[in-house]
């Protein structure tokens, strides 16, 4: 079978939603299927094409047995709404346009963002063929939760419209918390068989053990020998509740712990402008690390700090780096409500508190210094088989073989 994914990320991006989809078509590679990707040329997250590349109308690659098409999109740095739909569009129109001469028997569109999943959808309908919609984040509402948008617009209720709309057309739907099939079967009446969970996962071997030296010459470059740190890897944007963290922090007199936020976002220079007026330094702020380095920062950290704002929107998500992070055997300090706090309760693998209060995220951080190394390991192995990336991937395409049987009769 011949499967067309569309996803605006892919390798070498190093984001959640690119790994994801790698590790996926890797998987279906592997199992026999032809899998091409249509995509833009890398640039996230800061908005400029990566060495290599240029942004053209098209180029060919393969990557490890997967075909990637990557179209021009418009190109922006990480800011401004207006800019992103821009750039959002025009992925939707050429991954559509070039999409047509594609030949395969089955369309995966990934979501958000949602204009992505209607170029699946208009190519579902030409090609008269299945095509299956990812949804990895709930659009609008998401983006009214961060405050880039109000509900009560028409813009937004444009959007609603429109999300209804890919739900019901959609052969299956794919989702990554129950959360999420809960809210299509009680919001949008969408019919349950038709919605598949297949959650966030790790594939462990990909990330290596560095070595002692390795560790603790980074620990020494970086001025944090005998340091307990806590760190934060990730996108710094709107949804991430990182200026709290920075107040927060900045109350701690211990002068033994350390925050080390890496990566970059919409956010970032704002939160190293506000950190500069804040008398306590027991932070650093770190560029993005290729992927091949982020085991090596993962280990010469104590414990990993996953933080979201409060909204009732974020109850419904799990943030991907938690199981890269428990695969490196690093206890969750968790700001996240709902079905993420849930998880790390379940497997006992960290402390949650509640988002954007103060209190409560003081006193989760003397509650994991606590943590009993070797009962969380044991912890830790018990999650990972229940989230091996490569049985959600088989499972997944099983799932949407199903779909495709049934049209082919």
């Amino acid at each position: 079978m011949r499967i067309l994914f569309l996803t605006d990320n892919f390798p070498p991006e190093t984001n959640a939603p690119a790994t994801r989809t790698y590790e996926h078509c890797l998987k279906w590679i592997n199992m026999g299927y032809q899998v091409t990707v249509i995509t833009c040329f890398p640039n996230f997250p800061k908005g400029k094409v990566f060495e290599g590349y240029t942004n053209k109308l098209y180029k060919k690659e393969n990557i490890d047995g997967i075909t990637v098409i990557r179209v021009w999109s418009f190109i922006a740095v990480n800011n401004g709404f207006v800019k992103r739909i821009i750039d959002y569009i025009s992925y939707a129109l050429t991954s559509f346009l070039f999409g047509l001469f594609v030949k395969t028997d089955l369309i995966i569109a990934t979501s958000p963002q949602f204009f992505t999943a209607i170029s699946g959808r208009m190519l579902c309908f030409f090609k008269r063929i299945p095509w299956v919609m990812e949804v990895r984040d709930l659009w609008p509402d998401s983006i009214a939760a961060v405050g880039s948008m109000s509900k009560s617009t028409i813009p937004f209720r444009i959007l609603k419209k429109i999300e209804h709309h890919l739900y019901l057309s959609a052969s299956k739907i794919i989702v990554v918390t129950d959360s999420f099939k809960k809210y299509l079967i009680e919001k949008h009446q969408i019919n349950q068989d038709k919605i598949g969970v297949f959650k966030n996962g790790v594939i462990t071997n990909n990330l290596k053990k560095p070595k002692p030296n390795d560790v603790k010459n980074l620990k020494e470059s970086l001025g944090l020998k005998n340091k307990i740190i806590i760190s934060y890897l990730g996108t710094h944007g709107l949804a991430h509740g990182l200026k709290f963290i920075l107040e927060s922090i900045s109350e701690i007199s211990n002068p033994n712990l350390h925050f080390l936020f890496i990566g970059s976002g919409a956010e970032k220079n704002k939160l190293i402008e506000y950190s500069k007026t804040l008398h306590s330094k027991n932070f650093t702020f770190h560029d993005s690390v290729a992927k091949s380095e982020i085991p090596l920062y993962l280990e010469i950290s104590d414990f990993s700090l996953v933080n979201l704002k409060k909204s009732d929107e974020f109850k419904n998500v799990i943030p991907s780096k938690i199981f890269e992070n428990i695969a490196m055997y690093k206890p969750i300090l968790l700001g996240v409500e709902g079905e993420s706090k849930k998880l790390i309760n379940d497997y006992k693998v960290g402390v949650c508190f509640e988002p954007e209060n103060k209190e409560s995220f003081l006193n989760a951080i003397i509650e994991i210094e606590k943590t009993n190394m070797k009962v969380f390991k044991f912890n830790c192995d018990e999650m990972l088989k229940d989230f091996d990336r490569e049985d959600i991937a088989e499972k997944m395409i099983n799932f949407l073989l199903k779909t495709f049987i049934r049209k082919k009769i």
